[in-house]
């Protein structure tokens, strides 16, 4: 007598959930709230970032519509929206990554329902996340962690990518092989840097990070660096003095290279790696690279969505594997700030504490 109630209660359950998932994307309005820009202005101008009214984006048949709950603010968004003589035709809206909730999706698109909460990273070439809508690639998206908030969803994807791409997809950095080994981390109690440092530390390298400020000290100490150096100061001294005579074997940079470039040749061991996720502000002496046999890689997380490589997919892969991360406790998230509501004002003063370097982890917008 009760199983076929069971069954019955569950096939009612399904139809109401199928009924409640076409609702909600048939029930889409047909214009949105979003910040964005024409020209591209210094941040204390007040038309730098506008509050609008434009319509909801169209998605393509391998594409998801997101209802954004929270959008992340990063270093990049305040590069594209730096002063340039360009101005568009057509509002511009910037943000990379953000969490949120599928309304639609397209034809092709398996992974993810119409109610799914997810988490996502964005694309340079079409319009972000500073949005009450956006439209995604569903190789740019991952199930958020059940054990996160919105906030604290919508500030890791673009840093963990970059992060995890940037330790074993150029570095080829493994637990059999590198346990022990030491990694040098510059800015390390930026977005990337926090989550990089504990990427490693989960395969049993040694974290070296750099930070000047208390609080950044205190803050990459706790999200894995063992030691931590001054970068205001030159960094031979200090290595030597925590031991380090034989130099590092691995160095991330999440910085302008060019200030560190002949430290970085004199400290990086023989046949040791760097890796670059910042442009250089000028140019550079090669040649130590070559008598030391030093690898030299970059990491550009929008570079397998950008040029359609073969396994851009495995951006896909890395958001659900990271999500599986968070939530087991292998990784913290690195929320510090979160601002609310999303509008032009609070946006440009986000762009402003990121361009003032006031910001360390993540620092997110909330709600419209």
């Amino acid at each position: 007598m009760i199983r076929p109630l069971v069954l019955k209660t569950a096939i009612s359950f399904a139809k109401k959930s199928a009924f409640q998932r076409k609702t909600m994307s048939r029930n889409l309005p047909k214009t949105m709230k979003a910040v964005g820009l024409y020209e591209y202005l210094p941040i204390s101008d007040t038309n730098s970032l506008l509050d609008l009214e434009v319509n909801i984006p169209d998605i393509t048949d391998n594409q998801v519509l997101v209802a954004v709950k929270a959008t992340s603010v990063n270093p990049i968004d305040t590069k594209q929206r730096a002063p340039k003589a360009q101005v568009e035709s057509q509002p511009r809206i910037l943000g990379w990554d953000g969490a949120g909730i599928v309304v639609d999706k397209g034809s092709r698109v398996k992974s993810f329902g119409i109610g799914d909460e997810v988490f996502f990273t964005g694309s340079l070439s079409t319009n972000g996340s500073n949005a009450e809508f956006v439209a995604l690639d569903q190789v740019s998206v991952g199930r958020k962690p059940k054990n996160f908030s919105f906030e604290e969803a919508a500030a890791m994807p673009l840093t963990t990518v970059t992060a995890f791409e940037a330790l074993f997809d150029r570095m080829h950095l493994s637990e059999a092989k590198d346990k022990g080994k030491t990694l040098l981390i510059i800015n390390s109690a930026g977005g990337v840097g926090s989550i990089a440092s504990q990427l490693a530390k989960n395969i049993g390298m040694k974290i070296i990070g750099t930070a000047s400020r208390p609080e950044t000290k205190n803050f990459t100490s706790i999200y894995g660096s063992e030691i931590v150096l001054n970068h205001k100061h030159d960094l031979i001294p200090q290595l030597e003095l925590c031991g380090y005579q034989n130099r590092v074997d691995y160095i991330l940079i999440n910085y302008d290279p060019y200030p560190y470039w002949d430290t970085l040749m004199k400290i990086i061991k023989p046949q040791g790696t760097i890796c670059l996720i910042v442009d250089c502000s000028g140019l550079v002496d090669i040649r130590p690279l070559k008598d030391k046999s030093v690898t030299l890689v970059s990491e550009m997380m929008e570079t397998r969505v950008k040029y359609n490589t073969e396994d851009k997919y495995r951006r896909a892969e890395i958001l659900e594997e990271v999500s599986k991360m968070f939530e087991d406790g292998r990784l913290k998230h690195t929320l510090t700030k979160v601002m609310s509501p999303i509008n032009a004002a609070n946006l440009r003063e986000a762009h402003r504490l990121i361009e003032e370097k006031q910001v360390y982890g993540k620092l997110v917008l909330s709600g419209f």
